[in-house]
């Protein structure tokens, strides 16, 4: 296998070890596999029309339902701080991914106040919670959705 450079735009720290850097560079920012697997669990259960990263809502949320105005985040729980399952922090460059940290979840914070403030309704669903029991999920979905319809 040939070494592969890769380019570095500055924001992270260099990892101490090549395959971090590889791991590293295959994250994805959108069609996440949670997204995805909720995605085809609410086809599955003929919820719709929904859309996907909505770029006129603020946070772009990962999922929406325009009628009803809900916003669905699926939320890894690696990088957005699950509180269920509580990850263990990078043994290396402590301060640097306690910032990172720190900062996704003040976004966070601020993308779904942002989005109750215009009056649409928030869901997060962690990718442990999707994972462990899809059904509890898509039923808080379902009883948020009818909420909303019924408001």
């Amino acid at each position: 296998m040939k070494n592969r450079s890769y380019i570095r735009d500055g924001r992270a720290p260099i990892p101490r070890r090549e395959i971090t850097s590889k791991i590293m560079s295959v994250i994805r920012a959108k069609n996440t596999k949670p997204e995805i697997r909720l995605r085809r669990a609410l086809r599955k259960n003929r919820f719709g029309p929904f859309k996907i990263n909505y770029r006129a809502l603020p946070g772009r949320p990962d999922i929406f339902f325009p009628k009803e105005k809900l916003a669905i985040f699926v939320n890894g729980c690696y990088w957005h701080r699950c509180p269920y399952c509580k990850p263990k922090p990078p043994k290396t460059h402590k301060l640097f991914w306690g910032n990172k940290f720190k900062n996704n979840t003040c976004r966070d914070k601020l993308k779904a106040r942002a989005l109750r403030e215009l009056g649409y309704g928030t869901i997060t669903v962690w990718e442990c919670q999707l994972y462990k029991n899809e059904r509890r999920v898509i039923k808080r979905i379902q009883e948020h959705l009818l909420q909303r319809v019924c408001a």
